[in-house]
């Protein structure tokens, strides 16, 4: 349970993993973080209320309903309240459009920010929405592409403050599949990484994209015969599985103005990605784009009521 605080707001990033909360003063600051793992995968609709609770509880004002502004899975049909998705193009937050959630507890106030939607192709994001409008909070005026790396990396087009178009790869979840449930899992032990062996991998696979599941058998043959290192391994597949969509999503990174948004050790993987190829790329912290981005959206709710 958290310490005694009276927040003035409370932001929520809740994921299908993790639940992170920040209890925020009247002047923006940062008054506590608290966090646990109860993530949109160990809740059922009735358990979201409580796990919010057990976490915020000692922050709640005890005379009035405290805001609290949802991102994330908790907004998902298989989360808190189904929050509906808002097509692109549209501002990334928008305050009306957040979705209102019933509590029994007298003392919250919570509302959930909507993912986005594209139809052709067919695409949805939920929770890097608030993420890209907290990038945009914190690089007023910037135009062109984020890249959002991660379980599901999106590529977003920005202009004129709007999310005109994105694209979604699974890569670091086939990543994660490949390294636990497939026959080059024994390949993966430690936390090693090879650097060179990351970018040779890397321009193999930009080069000939189509040879990317040969190249990840060769990884468990070159194990058998030649004593591949798991350092080694794991940067090259890494790197094949992100060289493969880099090369499909070349039109969205050719020519434009880059930034990567995401964890450090993810963000950093695709910079180096990029910045091989030529291209200059603005990096920063996904949490802190995350906590912007929530903070817009309580603004933006005040601005509308």
């Amino acid at each position: 349970m958290s310490a005694r605080i009276e927040a003035e707001w409370i932001a929520v990033d809740w994921g299908t993993t993790n639940l992170r909360a920040w209890a925020m003063g009247a002047g923006g600051e940062t008054l506590a973080l608290a966090s646990s793992d109860e993530g949109m995968g160990r809740l059922n609709r009735a358990g979201y209320e409580p796990a919010l609770l057990r976490l915020i509880q000692t922050w709640l004002a005890p005379s009035r309903a405290t805001p609290v502004v949802v991102c994330g899975m908790a907004g998902s049909r298989q989360g808190w309240i189904e929050a509906p998705y808002r097509p692109v193009p549209c501002a990334p937050v928008d305050g009306q459009g957040l979705t209102p959630v019933p509590t029994a507890d007298p003392r919250l106030s919570v509302h959930i920010i909507p993912g986005l939607c594209q139809r052709d192709p067919a695409d949805v994001m939920r929770g890097e929405e608030t993420q890209i409008a907290g990038f945009m909070a914190e690089t007023p005026g910037f135009e062109g592409v984020l890249c959002l790396p991660g379980t599901h990396t999106k590529w977003v087009r920005l202009k004129a403050g709007r999310v005109t178009a994105f694209q979604t790869f699974l890569t670091g979840e086939l990543f994660s599949l490949l390294s636990r449930h497939s026959v080059l899992s024994h390949l993966m032990a430690g936390e090693g990484w090879d650097q060179q062996a990351f970018e040779t991998a890397l321009d193999a696979a930009l080069a000939a994209p189509e040879r990317t599941s040969a190249s990840l058998f060769s990884l468990r043959a070159e194990a058998l015969l030649e004593g591949l290192a798991p350092a080694a391994a794991r940067a090259r597949l890494s790197a094949t599985l992100i060289g493969a969509e880099l090369a499909a999503a070349r039109p969205f990174w050719q020519d434009q103005a880059l930034a990567v948004v995401g964890a450090a050790a993810v963000a950093r993987a695709y910079a180096s990605a990029l910045t091989g190829q030529g291209r200059p790329v603005l990096t920063t912290s996904g949490d802190s784009a995350a906590l912007a981005g929530l903070a817009m959206a309580r603004a933006l709710m005040k601005e509308t009521t």
